[in-house]
C-alpha cells in the first residue's frame, strides 16, 4: 500500500510540475473557497487581509486552462504548487473596492470590503497569490498565504437544507457547464413562487441574446430561494432601510441607480454545497438599478420594466467581463480610465494596444475613428465614446447591449469576446 501511495504521489507531482496541470490529479472534487479582506486608508495604504478558508463538496469551475487566465481583471489569483513553484491554477475578478478607491470617501476613511475567490481544492501543499491590480495594471497591494489539505481549520460547509433550490435550465453535467446560481433578495418565504418566476424572466432573457443563445447546453442555472425578513430592498435616498438576506441597497457610492451588496461572504453562504462558479441576485423591488462586477456578482431589480434588458447587461460585466459602453460629456466618472493604457475588458479600447481587442474583425474601408452618422455602414466599427469617457475612448458599435436598454443584442465585438469566454470555461467537451 505504501509503495502503491508513493506510485500515486509521484504520478501527481510529474503532471502537476513543469506540464499543464491535469484536473484530477491535482486537485481533489472539492471547492476552496478563500474569504479576504481589502483595506485602504487616506494615506494611500493599500492591503489585502486572509479572513478565512473553507471546503465544500464539488467543484463547478473549469477543468482545463487551469494555468491560464480568463481576462486580467482588477485583480489575479495565482495557486503554485508548494514544492516546485510550478503555476496549477489562476482566475481574476474585480470588486467594488476598487470602484470605491476613487471616490471622495476614500480620502477621508478608512475601510475594508469582503472579497471571496473559489479555486479547486489542491491535492498538495500549494500557495495562493493574491494581486490587486490598479487601473493602469500595476499591482498596488498583494499577498501569498499557504494552503495544506489536511489542515484542520479549512471550515467544512455543506448544504443549508433549509435553502430550496430548483434548476430553471439544465444543460450539461455541472463538471462540463458553466454553473450559475440566482439568488433571491428582498422576497419573503410566502413571496417565493414571484422569485421562481423572476428567474425564469431572466434566464429567458439571457438566452435571447447570442452568444447564449447557442450555448444553452453549456450552461445550468439554478434559483435558490434565500428569504428575507422584508419585502423589497434598501433605497437610503428615501429613506427606506429593510431587513435582507444579503443587505443590499441603492445609492451605492451615492449614486442613486447603483445597486449592490458589500456582505459578499453572506452570498457565498448561502450557496454552500449548490454547484456555482457565477451568481445572479435578483431584488424584488420596482426601484430601477443594479450592478454587475467581473467574477462577483450581478444584483438587479427583478420588478422594473426594464428588467430583461438590464439583468442580462449586468451579466455582461459580472460573466463576460464587458464595460459600459455608455458616456456622457462631462460624467464626473470621466477619467476612470488611464489614456495611455489599453483596458482590460474587451469591448473598449484606448488605441493603446486595438491589435488586441476587434481590430481583426474590423471590415476593410472602416475609417477609424468610425463617425456616428456611417452607424448603418459599419455595424462594427471604432466609434468615440465608451467606458464613461467622452474622449478618447472607443466602443465597437454606436449602440449596444452594454450600452443602451433599448439595443436588441449584443455588438458583433461583445459576441466575439463572451463566445471566447464561454468556449474558455467550457474547452473540449
Amino acid at each position: 500500500m505504501k509503495k502503491l501511495m508513493m506510485m500515486l504521489w509521484l504520478g501527481a507531482a510529474a503532471v502537476c510540475s513543469g506540464s499543464e496541470p491535469v484536473f484530477d490529479t491535482c486537485f481533489a472534487d472539492s471547492t476552496l473557497r478563500v474569504d479576504y479582506i481589502f483595506g485602504a486608508n487616506p494615506d494611500g495604504g493599500r492591503s489585502v487581509l486572509l479572513a478565512g478558508m473553507s471546503c465544500q463538496d464539488g467543484w463547478a469551475g473549469r477543468r482545463h486552462n487551469l494555468d491560464k487566465l480568463p481576462l486580467l481583471g482588477n485583480g489575479v489569483v495565482t495557486m503554485t504548487d508548494a514544492e516546485s513553484g510550478d503555476t496549477l491554477y489562476r482566475t481574476s475578478f474585480s470588486s467594488l473596492y476598487h470602484e470605491w478607491l476613487s471616490t471622495d470617501e476614500a480620502n477621508t476613511t478608512a475601510k475594508g470590503f469582503e472579497h471571496t475567490v473559489l479555486l479547486p481544492f489542491p491535492r498538495k501543499m500549494a500557495d495562493v497569490s493574491i494581486e490587486i491590480l490598479d487601473m493602469r495594471h500595476d499591482i498596488m497591494a498583494s499577498m501569498t498565504h499557504r494552503v495544506s489539505p489536511d489542515d484542520i481549520l479549512i471550515a467544512l460547509k455543506g448544504h443549508n437544507a433549509r435553502v430550496p433550490y430548483r434548476y430553471i435550465h439544465k444543460g450539461d453535467d455541472p463538471k462540463k457547464a458553466i454553473d450559475v446560481a440566482i439568488l433571491a433578495e428582498g422576497y419573503r418565504t410566502e413571496e417565493m413562487d414571484s422569485f421562481y418566476r423572476h428567474a425564469e424572466v431572466a434566464v429567458d432573457a439571457m438566452f435571447t441574446h447570442e452568444p447564449f443563445k447557442s450555448h444553452k447546453s453549456d450552461f445550468n442555472f439554478v434559483a435558490v430561494a434565500t428569504p428575507s425578513e422584508d419585502s423589497d430592498v434598501s433605497v437610503p435616498r428615501l429613506g427606506e432601510w429593510r431587513r435582507t438576506a444579503f443587505s443590499s441597497h441603492f445609492s451605492t457610492f451615492y449614486s442613486d441607480r447603483y445597486l449592490t451588496s458589500l456582505h459578499i461572504k453572506d452570498i457565498h453562504d448561502a450557496l454552500a454545497g449548490i454547484p456555482y462558479e457565477h451568481i445572479i441576485i435578483l431584488a424584488n423591488t420596482p426601484e430601477y438599478g443594479g450592478g454587475g462586477i467581473y467574477n462577483s456578482y450581478t444584483l438587479t431589480s427583478a420588478c422594473h420594466k426594464n428588467f430583461r434588458p438590464v439583468v442580462v447587461h449586468e451579466f455582461g460585466h459580472s460573466f463576460g467581463g464587458l464595460a459600459d459602453e455608455y458616456f456622457y460629456e462631462g460624467d464626473v466618472m470621466d477619467d476612470s480610465y488611464p489614456k495611455d493604457v489599453e483596458p482590460w475588458e474587451p469591448n473598449i479600447t484606448t488605441m493603446v494596444d486595438f491589435g488586441s481587442k476587434w481590430q481583426d474583425a474590423l471590415p476593410d474601408g472602416v475609417p477609424v475613428p468610425t463617425p456616428v452618422a456611417q452607424k448603418d455602414r459599419w455595424p462594427l466599427g471604432v466609434y468615440e465614446g465608451g467606458g464613461y469617457s467622452f474622449k478618447g475612448i472607443y466602443r465597437p458599435a454606436d449602440d449596444c447591449r452594454m450600452r443602451t436598454n433599448t439595443a436588441e443584442e449584443f455588438c458583433p465585438a461583445c459576441v466575439n469576446a463572451l463566445e471566447k469566454l464561454i468556449n474558455f470555461y467550457v474547452g473540449d467537451k
